[in-house]
């Protein structure tokens, strides 16, 4: 039996999916999952590096106790961060979050020399203020040492190849997501990448999904008791939760729920007019140097940050020496009728109060990273002049309906964008499993609405492991071993 390994590092979670083919369908088994959060180091939101390499390699050690080593093995993450090396390959500062907020106003600073339209124009990346680009500016300003000395620059999947194999290689889809690699050539930007003064030898050669970084490193193999080849896969994870979908047809929009919803469609020639650049959506590589035409949008984030609030949980640890239950507001504290409450509760409380949502915009920069998502809520509703959240059913209600309606509105622009209708809508993710919202985004959209696979991210990491070595044919076939593997459900 050949095995194949995912390790999918999400922002609230990691997971380790082991794999195999078996009379034509995908058999996946988790064999390891631990909580991600962010920690506070010298007033900056960052990833704990350290805890997510013991995490990965706590994964691998559980192969050989199972008897089931990974022929090969790729890590995907999130998208836009990433770490500085110095000459002796070792960290210069911290893996700093795009949730932190050292970014704010860079945008503005950066359009004086580099106009939106035209950095659109050349990396076709929507404007979002945590964007690679505001984040190296942000360093550049505020840490020049740091990237005075800096000799390499690696994405966060790219860092963590990196110590499994001693390779440098920065992956497509990731890079992409920099605003810093042109639509055209599909490789680093070197004209922006000089007018903004950055070290140009920092960034490595873009490697594609599916290319050999070689195998562990001795020490790795001592460690985790094995060998294995380590490939890229698409490891920006919506390049893979976009090819993990079943969906073929370009008439079929994809949403990949969760911490960030990204609706849109695979198209194979960026979309860089100004229709798109209007509506904000971004050009984002995929697999076989295709693209993700999509817009993100601020995703089950609300809902996940509520319900932590609610359990007395920090998202950033060591972020405010007040508990959460601390900062929930007066009017949801007296609603308040569990200590411990489940996605399930939420989403049944969404339901019940229905009636009595209000529409608020989700994609409102007071919720991408506030110290109270239930505090940025009231805030926002008195801000619009909205009525007043009464109780936590009619909050619930209010995020879920005003979800459904920014997917609805996202749908409606990317049509006005491809100069074509879709017919339905296809959710994967985290996020496919929540039927309430499910049946929200038919109700709102008016469109066909299939929900799965869950785990779709992993399966795009390991569709490319298994398309480069030649295990499955091509796409086509990958998409069939979808259907007949994960069950798919019509709203």
């Amino acid at each position: 039996m050949v095995y194949h390994l995912a390790v999918d590092l999400g922002a609230s979670s990691g997971r380790h999916i082991l794999s195999h083919l078996e009379d034509g369908r995908l058999i996946l088994e988790e064999i390891y999952r631990f909580p991600n959060k962010q920690i506070m180091i010298d007033g900056h939101a960052c990833w704990d590096l350290s805890y997510l390499e013991e995490s990965i390699l706590e994964g691998l050690k559980i192969c050989p106790k199972l008897g089931k080593i990974p022929a090969a093995i790729s890590i995907n993450t999130w998208a836009v961060d990433f770490v500085l090396l110095d000459s002796k390959q070792e960290l210069l500062g911290s893996a700093v979050s795009y949730r932190d907020k050292r970014t704010e106003g860079l945008d503005i600073e950066l359009e004086k020399n580099l106009p939106f339209e035209e950095l659109y124009q050349r990396c076709g990346i929507q404007k979002q203020i945590f964007n690679t680009i505001y984040q190296l500016l942000a360093v550049k300003k505020q840490n020049p040492d740091q990237l005075s000395k800096a000799q390499y620059f690696l994405m966060l999947p790219d860092y963590f190849n990196f110590k499994l194999t001693a390779m440098l290689r920065n992956e497509y889809t990731n890079a992409t997501s920099t605003s810093l690699v042109n639509v055209k050539t599909m490789d680093w930007d070197w004209e922006i990448i000089k007018k903004l003064e950055l070290p140009s030898q920092i960034f490595q050669d873009i490697g594609q999904p599916g290319e050999s970084l070689g195998y562990f490193t001795p020490e790795i193999q001592e460690i985790v008791g094995f060998n294995s080849e380590v490939l890229l896969t698409t490891s920006h994870d919506t390049a893979a939760a976009f090819l993990g979908t079943p969906t073929l047809g370009p008439h079929s929009a994809i949403l990949s729920s969760g911490t960030w919803s990204l609706l849109g469609a695979n198209i194979k020639k960026a979309n860089t007019n100004k229709l798109a650049q209007k509506a904000n959506f971004t050009n984002e590589g995929g697999y076989g140097k295709s693209y993700r035409f999509l817009k993100n949008i601020m995703g089950l984030w609300m809902i996940q940050s509520i319900r932590r609030e609610l359990n007395g949980e920090f998202y950033v640890e060591k972020q405010d020496q007040h508990s959460p239950k601390e900062l929930v507001h007066p009017l949801i504290q007296s609603s308040l009728k569990k200590d411990s409450w489940s996605y399930t509760d939420l989403s049944l409380l969404a339901k019940e109060h229905a009636n009595e949502a209000l529409l608020i915009d989700v994609n409102d920069a007071i919720f991408l990273a506030p110290n109270s998502m239930i505090e940025a809520i009231f805030t926002y509703c008195k801000r619009e002049n909205l009525p007043l959240i009464n109780n936590l059913g009619q909050l619930m209600a209010t995020v879920y309906k005003s979800l459904a309606r920014a997917y609805k509105d996202a749908i409606q622009e990317l049509e006005a964008c491809l100069g074509y209708e879709v017919n339905s809508l296809h959710i994967v993710g985290g996020g496919s499993q929540d039927m309430y919202l499910n049946d929200l985004c038919a109700q709102v959209t008016g469109k066909k609405v299939l929900a799965g696979p869950v785990e779709a991210t992993s399966i795009g990491n390991l569709l490319v492991q298994y398309l480069s070595q030649n295990e499955i044919k091509n796409i086509e076939d990958a998409k069939t071993i979808i259907r007949h593997s994960f069950e798919i459900k019509e709203v």
